[in-house]
């Protein structure tokens, strides 16, 4: 739905609180990650509020976290599917042209068999990777120039742009997705990705022969191939002027596609909120984004995402002193640790507002959310319930 001609000025703020891979099961007797933590202040804002459960994209389909923020923001993720690649060139404010190939790296794992044992080479730290990709930069390929740019730990990101005619983002991922089993070769979705998927397979064959003698980093996984989209700015949308927390690039990148300001913080909350703190007056919509959650999760790390939920819920306070009119706290997907991956799983959500229809539930987590006033939607319709309870939007019809 077109929310234009809804739209009416405010001098309210909305603030969005994005744990990422928030959602988890129950695999020990001890409830989800989110139950067992102890989280006191994120109780108080749901007995306060309204609660639910969100899907990301559908119920059944597992989201990435590109597909997972864009919903959030009121984008229906399904319409709107572009690639990590992209968002990652734009998180580390990489100079990505029109007709541009840009792809999510990561350094991994391998075995003598060509097997992957590991998809993110144990997580080495960006010092490490940004030598990595150093020696990348050495690789030549005939007719494509390539860009080979750090991000952060693990990952990098490669830009292939051609010297001649254009060439298509149609490729599938060369990441498995699982460990003991070999990278994929690059496949092209149609012929126009042909020469694509020649250049990117020569990238790999020069990158294995480079990273031969590396450990634990000795090999490469792309995933995300994506081109640069037009999409309408928050501003354009909603006339909203938002700003980024966000220490991770893909979430800037999201951010700046969007048309947000991503204002430079540090890595922890700490430093989040105190930049949150400095641009608070300047904009009438904030998106803070944790990432441990999500990081926790995917290693598998019961006790650890519990610690990193409950050091969220620590500085809730903080955020709280600020009196944004409209609180949204939720995950862009579930990342059980118990799956140690991204999961098709509904993510709890809270809103708290002056405005809310208060439904009763004292505590945030899964089992409380799935009865909460909000119900079951998608997440694509928060962005529509926060801008109601901002009093932004006036009534549709006579």
């Amino acid at each position: 739905m077109d929310l234009r001609p809804l739209l009416t000025e405010s001098d309210t703020k909305i603030l969005f609180v994005i744990a990422d891979g928030l959602g988890g099961i129950d695999s020990e007797g001890r409830g989800t990650e989110l139950e067992a933590a102890r989280t006191p202040n994120l109780d108080r804002l749901a007995s306060q509020g309204a609660t639910g459960l969100t899907y990301p994209v559908a119920p059944g389909i597992t989201p990435g976290s590109g597909p997972g923020h864009l919903a959030l923001f009121g984008y229906d993720p399904v319409e709107h599917d572009i690639g990590r690649g992209v968002l990652t060139a734009l998180g580390i404010d990489f100079d990505l042209k029109p007709g541009d190939v840009a792809a999510r790296g990561n350094f991994c794992t391998v075995n003598d068999d060509g097997e992957v044992t590991d998809r993110r080479a144990g997580r080495i730290d960006s010092q490490e990777s940004t030598r990595l990709v150093k020696m990348l930069r050495d690789i030549r390929l005939d007719d494509v120039e390539i860009y080979v740019e750090p991000v952060k730990e693990h990952r990098f990101l490669l830009v292939l742009r051609s010297k001649k005619e254009a060439i298509s983002a149609a490729l599938d991922d060369t990441d498995p997705h699982r460990t003991a089993v070999a990278p994929r070769q690059p496949h092209a979705r149609e012929e126009k990705s042909q020469e694509t998927a020649r250049a990117v397979s020569e990238f790999l064959a020069q990158a294995q022969e480079i990273l031969a003698k590396e450990e634990p980093a000795n090999m490469v996984l792309l995933r995300g191939f994506a081109q640069l989209p037009q999409l309408a700015s928050l501003q354009e949308r909603y006339g909203l002027n938002g700003c980024a927390l966000a220490g991770y690039p893909m979430y800037r990148g999201i951010a700046r596609l969007l048309g947000m300001k991503v204002e430079d913080c540090g890595p922890d909350l700490d430093s989040e909120i105190e930049a949150l703190r400095a641009v608070w007056s300047d904009h009438n919509f904030l998106f803070l984004h944790f990432k441990d959650t999500d990081s926790r999760g995917e290693d598998g790390d019961f006790d650890g995402k519990v610690a990193a939920i409950e050091e969220l819920d620590r500085v809730i306070p903080r955020m709280m002193e600020l009196e944004p009119d409209v609180v949204v706290v939720t995950g862009d997907h579930s990342t059980p640790s118990a799956m140690a991956s991204h999961s098709w799983h509904p993510v709890p959500v809270l809103i708290r507002a002056k405005t809310c229809r208060v439904d009763g539930v004292n505590v945030f987590g899964e089992t409380a959310c799935a009865g909460g006033g909000l119900g079951h939607l998608r997440a694509k319709h928060l962005m529509t319930l926060a801008l109601a309870h901002a009093g932004r939007l006036r009534k549709f019809g006579a």
